[in-house]
């Protein structure tokens, strides 16, 4: 079993096909200069100790130099033997409200943006606790699947924009929905959903579907952005601000933090509504609870402790190129003697 640590590096073997054709051009050049210099049986007696066949050969050991130097660059990895690893944990989902009103700047640098931070710290504070996180608005989304990359996690999370979502407005109810498909494993008693919303939900069975959610055993944490004396939202063509949204009289839109579902939802599944415009309050708690919170066996996991190989690589590619220093142009004498590859002229 073996892996390639930074396999960009092999775009530089692109330099390869260029120095073969830039060879055979320089070959033919001199070729033609010195068909125009005098004949081929003239060039033998003048320049005796000349090897066409050594300078290609040289070329050769240079070129293998270079392609085992690039190998060696991209740090090839050998398996060396299995572990098994156990991993112990929860299971978090995260459900992120993507909607324009998201877009409001009466909090730095707006809802969305503001979202995005205290959900990527939370992440930075998990240990092995599996994370996946859903999109919504008019509709709900998956973003991520459950997983335990948090890197792909954070990832994933700064992509999210209200673009992704076909229809716009809030519909909790349907993230609530959503977010049942992703716990599925049946021995996890510790299934955590935090919901990030300004509030403005549109539908009317939210509550009613957070309380099956809370049957089933989630427990939902939920953290309102933004102030109840709210903001304009920005519209914005290819980033640049063309004004505000306005309703059908031609007045500006303001979108205002509305706690009271936040606070139902989270009330209906034994969890809490947390203000989330001071980053460090949610990040906080909730990494207090998911870190007290009773960890469950959830992953056994077999993969290969690869060791770095890259040093043989290395070792093959100086060993060429040591070749192709102190091998030169000239014919050798010994080689001269034995006549190995006909370059004497037997005519004499």
């Amino acid at each position: 079993m073996y892996r390639i640590e930074e396999p960009i590096y092999f775009y530089l073997l692109a330099i390869i096909p260029v120095m073969i054709v830039v060879f055979l051009l320089v070959m033919w050049w001199k070729r033609s200069k010195q068909k125009k210099f005098s004949d081929s049986v003239l060039l033998k007696k003048l320049a005796p100790n000349v090897s066409s066949f050594k300078t290609s050969l040289k070329f050769v050991f240079l070129l293998l130099g270079i392609s085992f130097l690039v190998i060696s660059l991209t740090n090839p990895k050998m398996g060396t033997k299995l572990k098994t690893v156990k991993r112990e944990g929860v299971d978090i989902v995260f459900a992120l409200d993507v909607s324009r009103s998201m877009l409001a700047e009466d909090i730095a640098p707006n809802r969305l943006e503001k979202s995005k931070q205290i959900i990527s710290k939370i992440i930075d504070k998990l240990g092995s606790d599996r994370v996946g996180i859903i999109i919504y608005a008019g509709n709900s989304y998956p973003l991520l699947p459950i997983t335990t990359d948090h890197a792909a996690a954070n990832m994933f999370l700064q992509n999210a924009n209200p673009d992704m979502v076909s229809s716009q407005g809030t519909a909790i109810n349907e993230a609530l929905e959503l977010a049942k498909t992703y716990y599925n494993n049946d021995d996890q008693t510790n299934r955590f959903l935090i919901m990030i919303s300004d509030g403005e939900d549109h539908q009317e069975e939210t509550k009613q579907v957070a309380q099956n959610l809370a049957n089933e055993g989630v427990k939902i944490y939920t953290i309102g952005v933004g102030t109840e004396r709210g903001g304009p939202i920005p519209m914005r063509v290819n980033n640049s601000m063309i004004g505000y949204k306005k309703d059908n009289k031609g007045t500006t839109v303001i979108t205002k933090r509305k706690p009271t579902i936040l606070q139902e939802i989270a009330a209906v599944s034994e969890g809490s509504y947390i203000d989330g415009n001071v980053t460090d309050t949610p990040v906080n708690e909730i990494a207090e609870i998911v870190a007290n919170a009773e960890k469950n066996e959830f992953e056994t996991k077999q993969f290969s402790d690869y060791k770095d190989q890259f040093q043989w690589f290395l070792a093959i590619a100086l060993f060429f190129l040591v070749l192709d220093i102190f091998l030169f142009d000239k014919k050798t004498k010994w080689l001269r003697k034995v006549d190995l590859f006909n370059e004497e002229d037997t005519t004499k």
